[in-house]
């Protein structure tokens, strides 16, 4: 539905409403006017009729009183006049009769039926003298009920007619209004149509004020998306630089390998080729797995004990820190560490973090050491080692993608894939100052 039939649509229903509620006001308002019109009409009538009668001592009624009867409120006027005793004086012979007692002292209306139709009468009672004859004088007038009805009509059917008119009015003008007032909306819509995917940069043009905060709104996400964009335009050219390096290496020595003869050379030749196969295919791993975690693939959630997580990463490495003969030890926390994650991710975290330590540690690292605890709501992990360590000043290089603070064999991506994977459940990562080596701590919130 566009924007501009739904305005019409919100506009225009509570205004007919109205109209409409207008409208049988004004009917109900056009009857009482037409009743009181009508009755004064009557009592005009009668009090000429009155008039006439004692002037010219009941003989005939003047030619004034006369056309003012035919022509009064637009509706035929009956009239009876009887004199002192009750004798006839002139008018119709037989008035419509009331049904109930009426006022002798004011005149008196009310509804009756004569000759098959329904009447308003009018019932005025004087004192008066007709020639040598003194005492009360009653004047009867009455007119056509529907007579009164037709007029009320017309009232409310001219007032509903202006009433329509004005709403049609009004309607052709929201509409076309809507579409006035919207143009600016439409030609931004325009602008923004014509748009490159690659122009991403801030909306300029003059708006409403009513959408200055979508047009605000909007140049925020074009800054974030090209903000994310050119992160992941240079994810793309450093993954690439990094795999250029193993694919060269595999390529040179699944080149070299048909050449060798010597069985136990072929055999050193293969098991290089096996390992450099394998590192390109951690690094590949890693590089996946940084990009699922960053746009927001989070794996399996469940219900898990961090305990059983980082004692199983541990047992995964034990083999190659003891046949080094460094000293690995594991201080599991006595109590259950539960929380609510993806344990698959976090044991990867605790893997990159000891592999790290193996790594990086050096040849004069004797211990590992890992520890879980439970600190009020928080539940930590620390990996900590006795190598060369990682300064503090550098901690922002060491979590940077593909930064290595000394050369070697990793790919630069553990601690990278740590810290992501903590975001991602809401916990941190957080290098600690030890006297030697390197202490690193993960916090996550306790379930």
């Amino acid at each position: 539905m566009s924007l501009r039939l739904r305005l019409f649509l919100v506009i225009l229903p509570p205004l007919l409403v109205v109209a409409v509620l207008l409208g049988l006001w004004r009917f109900a308002a056009a009857q009482e006017t037409s009743e009181e019109l009508f009755d004064r009409s009557l009592l005009a009538a009668a009090l000429a009729i009155s008039r006439d009668v004692a002037i010219s001592d009941g003989d005939a009624l003047s030619p004034s009183t006369r056309n003012f009867i035919s022509d009064a409120g637009g509706g035929e006027i009956f009239y009876h006049v009887t004199g002192p005793g009750g004798y006839y004086v002139t008018g119709y012979a037989y008035p419509p009769r009331a049904t109930g007692q009426l006022s002798r002292e004011m005149p008196s209306y009310y509804v009756a039926d004569y000759r098959g139709e329904e009447m308003r009468v009018l019932r005025m009672i004087e004192d008066r003298t007709i020639g040598n004859l003194s005492g009360e004088t009653v004047v009867t007038v009455w007119q056509r009920v529907s007579d009164r009805q037709a007029f009320a009509r017309e009232l409310a059917l001219r007032a509903i007619g202006i009433m329509a008119g004005l709403m049609a009015t009004l309607a052709l003008v929201i509409w076309f209004g809507v579409q006035i007032g919207l143009r600016p909306l439409n030609d931004l819509q325009e602008a923004i149509r014509r748009r490159s995917p690659d122009e991403l940069g801030q909306i300029r043009r003059p708006v409403p004020k009513e959408v200055a905060g979508v047009v605000s709104t909007l140049n925020r996400l074009f800054g974030q998306v090209r903000d994310s964009i050119e992160v992941h335009q240079a994810f793309i050219s450093d993954a690439a630089h990094q795999l250029r390096n193993p694919a060269a290496a595999l390529l040179a020595l699944a080149e070299t390998l048909p050449d060798v003869g010597d069985d136990g050379e072929r055999s050193a030749r293969q098991a290089e080729l096996i390992s450099a196969a394998r590192a390109s295919a951690r690094l590949a791993n890693q590089l996946l797995q940084l990009e699922r975690l960053r746009y927001g693939d989070g794996g399996t959630l469940s219900w898990f004990d961090l305990n059983d997580v980082v004692e199983q990463a541990c047992q995964g490495l034990a083999h190659a820190a003891l046949s080094r003969d460094i000293e690995f030890s594991l201080e599991r926390c006595a109590q259950r560490l539960m929380m609510d994650g993806d344990p698959t991710l976090l044991g990867e975290a605790i893997t990159n973090l000891l592999e790290n330590a193996l790594r990086h540690g050096g040849d004069e690292m004797t211990r590992i050491s890992v520890r879980t605890a439970m600190e009020g709501d928080v539940i930590t992990v620390t990996v900590q080692d006795d190598g060369l360590g990682i300064p503090l000043d550098q901690a922002e290089t060491a979590f940077r993608r593909f930064s290595q603070l000394r050369n070697g064999e990793g790919t630069g991506l553990g601690l990278a894939i740590v810290e992501q994977v903590m975001r991602k459940h809401r916990g941190s990562v957080r290098l600690e100052s030890v006297e030697k080596g390197t202490s690193v701590r993960l916090e996550v919130p306790h379930a």
